[in-house]
């Protein structure tokens, strides 16, 4: 599906700018990105915006276009967590927001990516507005993935604000991190965001950094491995049907946008990503559709028939049960996608439909939609699971004890 994607605030921003990076859709005498990155398909956007009150932070940034970043309002340092605050310059500039998005393809778009730190008072108080603004004028779906603040954030600013034996962390190495900031608001700010973008977006997809963090790693010190990890399930997600369609081989059955969009549903959903994969064999496959199913023969297969079951079966498994974007009860979810990719060989279709049988019996769903993803150049076997609709975000329902 093709995504218009907007970073607001200075989290959403830094996450838009290193997918940016990472697919090589941003502006190429700015990419950061090593060799050592895994290049990303970014076939699913069209356009990368970076929103935000602090001019500084714009200008850090590398891949997002300089034309489309855009300061707005007068804090010239941000907004210190005020959200209150955030919400009257978002809902005051919402108008000039649109004009800077409306320079770019929204027309293209299928649907609209806003991208947030949930704990923020830019992303949280501008991202409703912004939401409610563009979906009524262009009639397309809004998702917002939002991450939330971490227990170090938390934790430091409770420090900071009791005055304590240790008093507020000292920042640690070139760059401060949230983990070391005094934000105080934070959990109240990702709560109350969450709950304005009720009604306005079709569907958030809270992403967890606390699960995300080593033992005893701060978010100043992992923040870029983790956003990677988020970056990585999103690209993934988000390029499913167009790397099915335009890879050699044809995939059996195509994800698009309106499957997308109808397993989200009719009202605002929580939603969580799950995703895995697995290393297989690939010495003797010369690409062929026998795993498929699709073609017979009196030829025997590349690859052992049980092999293939097993491999889709236990990374569908590991993609549902293992970890998501955010912890949930996952047998409340009320819609579901399934996609499993690789080898063309060893995409078993009879193991990927009985993955979806299975996923249907996992939830509420009453389909579970989905499709394949051959590919003749890949060495693993991988699948990609959406939940939405689910219920009992633990990170979420954390926040809202300790608020």
């Amino acid at each position: 599906m093709h995504l218009e994607v907007i970073g607001v605030g200075g989290a959403g921003c830094r996450i838009v700018d290193r997918l940016a990076e990472r697919t090589g859709t941003g502006q190429a005498d700015g990419r950061r990105a090593t060799t050592d990155d895994q290049r990303l398909d970014g076939s699913f956007i069209v356009d990368t915006f970076a929103f935000d009150t602090d001019p500084d932070a714009l200008a850090e940034l590398a891949a997002v276009p300089e034309a489309h970043r855009h300061r707005y309002g007068t804090a010239s340092d941000g907004l210190d967590g005020d959200l209150r605050a955030g919400l009257d310059v978002g809902e005051a500039h919402v108008d000039e927001l649109s004009r800077v998005i409306d320079q770019g393809s929204p027309s293209k778009a299928e649907a609209f990516l806003l991208v947030v730190g949930l704990g923020g008072a830019t992303g949280g108080g501008t991202a409703p507005a912004l939401a409610a603004d563009v979906r009524e004028l262009y009639g397309t779906p809004v998702y917002v993935v939002g991450t939330l603040p971490t227990n170090g954030e938390i934790e430091r600013s409770e420090d900071a604000r009791s005055g304590g034996a240790d008093g507020p962390a000292a920042p640690q190495g070139p760059d401060s991190g949230e983990d070391t900031l005094d934000r105080p608001l934070a959990g109240r700010n990702a709560l109350r965001t969450i709950d304005r973008l009720n009604g306005v977006a079709d569907a958030i997809v809270p992403f967890d950094n606390e699960a995300y963090l080593r033992t005893d790693e701060g978010l100043a010190t992992g923040r870029g491995r983790v956003n990677d990890e988020l970056i990585y399930r999103l690209a993934t997600f988000f390029s499913l049907g167009d790397r099915a369609e335009g890879g050699e081989v044809s995939a059996e059955q195509t994800i698009d946008a309106s499957d997308v969009d109808r397993t989200f549903g009719d009202e605002t959903v929580l939603a969580a990503l799950g995703y895995a994969e697995q290393q297989v064999d690939t010495a003797d496959d010369d690409g062929s559709l026998l795993g498929l199913g699709l073609i017979g023969g009196d030829d025997e297969p590349d690859v052992d028939t049980s092999e293939a079951v097993s491999a889709v079966e236990t990374v569908v498994r590991k993609a549902v049960r293992g970890k998501l974007t955010a912890e949930c009860d996952r047998s409340s979810a009320t819609g579901a996608l399934l996609a499993v990719g690789g080898p063309p060989a060893w995409l078993n279709r009879r193991a990927i439909a009985d993955g979806r049988s299975w996923l249907e019996g996992e939830t509420q769903a009453r389909t579970v939609r989905g499709g394949d993803v051959p590919d003749a150049d890949a060495d693993a076997v991988f699948a990609v699971a959406l939940l939405a609709g689910v219920r009992d975000v633990e990170r979420i329902e954390e926040l809202r004890e300790q608020v």
